[in-house]
């Protein structure tokens, strides 16, 4: 078949994510790749372990065109560094962590070394023994796995992955050991292990005593002693408490994906990747690549002649790719080479919803992505048999422990965080609904720009529904609900993740974890606001009796925003000021309802802002606090801070427009993180209706992260804490 040469038209928001983050660049910063040409750069470097093949040209080819039109991407490393003298392509690494200060240190240096070349680490803590457990050599005590976890957080902290990747982890601890508690808790002060995941390692013994209301036994690992037993029903309600609070720690059902370890003779699984969709063992790497579903639909259905083209030229790149990667360290290299781990993942699968006008929350759109995941599933075994046929199985296969045909690659399939190269592909991330359909995007002059989903805008036009004021309502609404104009089918249709009930989500994982995924999922539980931590623990013990192998719950606004009660700055402010021809200044009862927020300002340091709002909850005070205001070297800072929030109070008091203010505030701004900057964006945020929702800043374009995929990720810029 002759190669597509039709040119692929980026969006504007994939070229500013691609010239940000992916192209090669000259010693000015100037990029010096295209969209074409990087997509050769990877297709030949990956080809190449096949060049001296009769089917090299074609291969090269085919890698070249399912890149170039996005109906496959390769995950980040592998885009930024093939073909590059970096050459570390695979994303997610699992390391061991042993019980003795040179193991710990020497994970800690591993990690580095993993981050410095563009991977996430996951690594389990449960090795370690408890804090005050005895040290022979040393006759004292032990200091306790989070004291460690510090030590690996502070030295990720000093790591950019490959200049281009932030360092991220994946902590995990096993439900029995005994500083569980402390570590359920740990991050209930968000200004800690700001570098990592917490997941709790769950166990069927513990699930069962949760169930039937039982103790279970907190075994000392260093010995295998039983040091004491607690209430599971006390454990699972801490856990549940925290989740409900802000989003962690998320839960591992270690159990659960130890019962489909492909390889059980070369040891049982500890820890997964930063996102929890990898189940790895130590040293083990994983290539990951995502098959867009978007570019898959033809005839109002799925075009599985092409989705099995796909599907094959994919796990032969994958594979390809751990033949040509440069591995940090040789352990990794040796253990991934024994394995040959693939996860062929998907991204856009509400897109091709969309397209044959399914609800993704629905019955029968769980079962069409059932019936995707397991047909991709299928053909890559097929493949993977092939490749075996042509190069030999991967080397650990055991007939004796593996009951299945020999294989080129012990494991196959993940679903895995796609942001970036999603943003890249313009689709949604992914297996997760489309978070919003219709933003408003605030520019520097204060204009208000409405951004509609291409799909919604397309179907939109042709229903004959469109309209400027329609789209400015929804996005005002932050929701097609609920909206007469707008078709009830549509409404179901383009429902979006916070409009999705829990229990649909969780299916939706349930279907896709038991259809056609060897490892796990990456997925966020959406919560509103409202929910209750009744409905947070049956999430997780729903999600248990279906299968998944973990659940990250996300609560809507829980992470960064705190209601509280707060008495007004000064009672002489709360006197009324009339002028003979001028503004009223609006009066203050002695007490408003508030909202704090967290943000960091452009030396990152933590600044808390805190916002009064009236009974019709409009913005009536602002306030920012430094948590150590009293410090010398911040008194000049947080002076300024002070009066610039005194001054917009009084304009607030004074009725100014809103949008006036932000205007102001975006011309005052000198730095995307100084106080004009972050006020400008609250502001907007209560503009456009999105306040309940409104999340951490993006550290790098001051842009909004919202939760998906377990992880906080910025659709405007493409950061993600997570990768």
């Amino acid at each position: 078949m002759a190669p597509d040469l039709t040119k692929q038209v980026l969006t504007s928001t994939a070229e500013t994510v691609l010239a940000r983050r992916y192209y090669m660049k000259d010693e000015s910063g100037t990029p010096v790749e295209t969209w074409e040409t990087l997509c050769r750069r990877v297709a030949n470097a990956v080809a190449d372990v096949d060049k001296d093949l009769p089917i090299y040209e074609k291969l090269r080819e085919d890698f070249f065109t399912m890149i170039y039109h996005m109906d496959f991407l390769p995950n980040s490393p592998c885009l930024m560094n093939a073909g590059t003298d970096i050459g570390q392509l695979s994303a997610c690494f699992v390391l061991p962590v042993e019980d003795s200060m040179d193991g710990i240190f020497t994970a800690i240096r591993n990690g580095a070394l993993v981050h410095k070349t563009g991977g996430g680490t996951g690594y389990s803590f449960s090795r370690l023994r408890s804090k005050n457990a005895s040290v022979r050599s040393t006759q004292g005590v032990a200091s306790g796995p989070l004291s460690f976890a510090a030590v690996f957080d502070a030295a990720t902290e000093t790591i950019k992955q490959g200049g281009k990747r932030r360092g991220a982890n994946m902590g995990v601890l096993r439900v029995d050991h005994p500083d569980i508690m402390d570590f359920i808790t740990a991050k209930e002060d968000q200004e800690r292990f700001n570098n990592f995941n917490f997941s709790v390692g769950i166990t069927d013994v513990f699930m069962k005593a949760v169930e039937e209301g039982t103790e279970y036994d907190l075994v000392e690992p260093s010995s295998g002693i039983v040091i004491k037993s607690l209430d599971a029903r006390e454990v699972f309600e801490k856990i549940i408490d925290l989740a409900w609070h802000n989003g962690e720690p998320g839960v591992l059902f270690i159990d659960t994906a130890n019962k489909a370890n492909m390889t059980p003779q070369l040891g049982d699984f500890e820890a997964t990747n930063p996102c929890g969709e990898q189940w790895l063992l130590p040293y083990e790497s994983c290539n990951l690549g995502s098959i867009n579903l978007a570019n898959f639909v033809k005839n109002d259905g799925v075009d599985y002649d092409r989705l099995k083209r796909t599907v094959e030229n994919a796990t032969a790149f994958l594979d390809n790719v751990i033949d040509c990667n440069r591995f940090p360290i040789p352990e990794i290299e040796e253990m991934t080479l024994k394995t040959r781990k693939i996860g062929m993942g998907i991204m856009g699968l509400h897109d091709l919803l969309i397209q044959l006008a399914i609800p993704y929350g629905s019955e029968k759109g769980r079962e069409l992505a059932g019936e995707i995941m397991s047909f991709i599933r299928n053909t890559a075994a097929a493949k993977s048999e092939e490749l075996a046929e042509q190069k030999g199985a991967f080397p650990a296969y055991d007939a004796k422990y593996n009951n299945y045909p020999p294989r080129r690659n012990a494991a196959l399939t993940s679903i895995q965080p796609t942001g970036t190269v999603s943003m890249i592909a313009d689709c949604g991330s992914g297996c997760e609904p489309y978070f919003s359909i219709v933003m408003v995007k605030h520019v520097m002059d204060g204009d208000r720009l409405i951004m509609v989903n291409k799909h919604f805008e397309q179907i939109a036009r042709e229903e004959g529904f469109y309209s400027e004021e329609l789209m400015s309502k929804v996005a005002d609404s932050g929701t097609v609900i609920g909206h007469n104009e707008i078709p009830v089918e549509w409404q179901e249709v383009f429902r979006t993740a916070q409009d999705i009930k829990p229990e649909d989500h969780i299916a939706m994982q349930g279907v896709l974890q038991n259809s056609g995924v060897d490892s796990s999922i990456s997925k966020t539980i959406n919560l509103p606001n409202n929910a209750t931590r009744d409905e947070v623990k049956l999430s997780y013990i729903t999600g248990y009796h279906l299968g998944c192998k973990g659940l990250t719950v996300y609560r809507d606004g829980s992470r960064d925003s705190q209601v509280l009660n707060t008495k007004s700055a000064s009672a002489a402010e709360d006197m009324a000021m009339v002028s003979e021809n001028g503004p009223i200044k609006n009066n203050l009862p002695d007490t408003l309802d508030a909202k704090r927020y967290r943000v960091k300002d452009q030396d990152s340091k933590s600044v808390y802002i805190i916002v009064c709002f009236d009974e019709n909850e409009k913005p009536m005070e602002v306030f920012a606090k430094f948590p150590f205001d009293n410090r010398v070297d911040l008194k000049d800072k947080s002076t300024m801070w002070t009066t610039t929030c005194r001054l917009v109070s009084l304009l607030l008091r004074f009725n100014v427009p809103m949008d006036e203010i932000i205007k102001q505030l975006d011309r005052s701004s000198g730095h995307m993180l100084d106080l004009p900057a972050q006020l400008s964006k609250l502001f907007k945020s209560f503009l456009a209706g999105t306040q309940r929702g409104f999340a951490s800043t993006c550290p790098e374009c001051s842009g909004t992260l919202i939760f998906e995929e377990g992880c906080e990720t910025c659709h405007d810029c493409g950061y993600s804490k997570c990768s």
